[in-house]
């Protein structure tokens, strides 16, 4: 549901566990780069700039590490792209692009990549879009070598790009979903009274790297009275009989995409009132999955989802969105939340994952990925949603 840095991993150590993703992968196809010059040179932008993050993964499928030095993507609307490196990562970015045509520039530590990013960009530019996840520190050193210059954001660009998935993202998003299926298929095995929320999620962590993932990106054990804080922390409460046990869990691939799904599990026989709610929040995931299609409002599955729980008394207890768009990010465009009328669109692929929680006692979420087709929606996870119990 939330992407956690992976140093924490939600109070579980996982530095052993984590491997980093290699900087050189398959490249992307050129077209992405061309139809982003042409949305630049459509919204009136005379050139992005990209620092690393999902966005130059998006375009030039080089996953470089976010450092004090400056990587940038420097993508004119009507003019060749470069790539402005430090000298000592030149290799990394070389091997990355492979057979891509794109210049590569590196700069020795004696010289202001800002200053060669002005030179590359001569002429006079009146508007400049920098990547969203771009660094403050960068961001105002751009503004000083381009002091005339309006920046406004490149989501507004690349985001219209992204939100809608290709046939070649949907096939990594389903063998993503597919790996993260199989770890939930392991989690009744390491669930009993007695083991701690922490020792649980070191197993998980552990299985989401052997089932296909490169990184970890989260994990959510959230037992008893625990499961009604959506984004609980991991910790060392003991799990006991009768606990609802929350999972959530994420994990990025070697293609540089995301899984994300949450299933609720219960120890032995839970409270009665949590199977009662349990059964509303079945109906509502369901609801919302089936009324998926293009040119579905994204507030309406929201709607969907709400108006089944607050039905049944429990309207108050669903804190959150229904769901968040998932690729290159755990969470990305669209989001289904009240308010955001965007129609979604074959392609576009996100979480439907409504909750209850009753604070103090407990809660539950369902939580799958599902893709826009032309016919409707496709789930991509397949482990049941129906409550697991786990002898207790």
């Amino acid at each position: 549901m939330l992407p956690r840095p992976v140093a924490t991993l939600n109070g579980v150590s996982a530095d052993r566990d984590v491997q980093p993703q290699d900087h050189a992968g398959q490249p992307p196809e050129p077209s992405r780069l061309r139809r982003a010059q042409a949305a630049t040179a459509a919204a009136g932008i005379d050139a992005l700039l990209v620092t690393p993050g999902p966005d130059l993964r998006y375009l030039v499928g080089y996953d470089a590490v976010a450092l004090e030095r400056l990587t940038c993507l420097v993508l004119p609307a009507a003019a060749d792209p470069v790539l402005v490196v430090p000298l000592l990562e030149q290799p990394a970015a070389v091997a990355a692009l492979g057979a891509l045509a794109v210049e590569v520039l590196a700069w020795a530590e004696t010289q202001d990549p800002y200053d060669l990013v002005a030179a590359r960009l001569a002429e006079r530019v009146s508007r400049l879009a920098v990547d969203d996840h771009m660094w403050a520190q960068k961001v105002l050193a751009f503004r000083r070598v381009f002091p005339a210059a309006e920046q406004v954001l490149a989501g507004t660009v690349l985001g219209n790009l992204r939100i809608r998935k290709s046939a070649e993202e949907i096939a990594e998003l389903r063998a993503a979903a597919a790996a993260i299926d199989r770890v939930h298929s392991r989690v009744p095995g390491w669930l009993r009274p007695g083991r701690s929320e922490r020792e649980v999620g070191r197993d998980i962590a552990e299985a989401i790297l052997a089932e296909g993932h490169v990184r970890v990106d989260f994990v959510i054990v959230a037992s008893g009275p625990n499961a009604a804080s959506p984004h609980h922390e991991t910790g060392d409460r003991l799990i006991t009989a009768g606990d609802p046990v929350v999972v959530d869990i994420g994990g990025t691939t070697r293609s540089g995409y995301c899984s994300d799904a949450t299933r609720t599990y219960a120890v032995g026989t839970p409270p009665a009132d949590f199977l009662a709610y349990y059964e509303v929040l079945l109906e509502a995931q369901e609801t919302a999955c089936s009324i998926v299609a293009p040119g579905v409002p994204a507030h309406d599955v929201d709607r969907a989802a709400r108006d089944v729980i607050a039905a049944a008394g429990y309207g108050e207890r669903f804190v959150h969105r229904t769901g968040h768009g998932i690729g290159l990010e755990t969470h990305e465009e669209p989001y289904l939340v009240a308010g955001n009328d965007e129609p979604l669109a074959a392609g576009m692929a996100f979480s439907i994952e409504p909750g209850i929680y009753l604070p103090g006692r407990h809660g539950a979420r369902i939580e799958d990925i599902v893709v826009c087709t032309a016919s409707g929606g496709e789930r991509l996870n397949h482990r049941p949603r129906e409550l697991v119990v786990v002898d207790g």
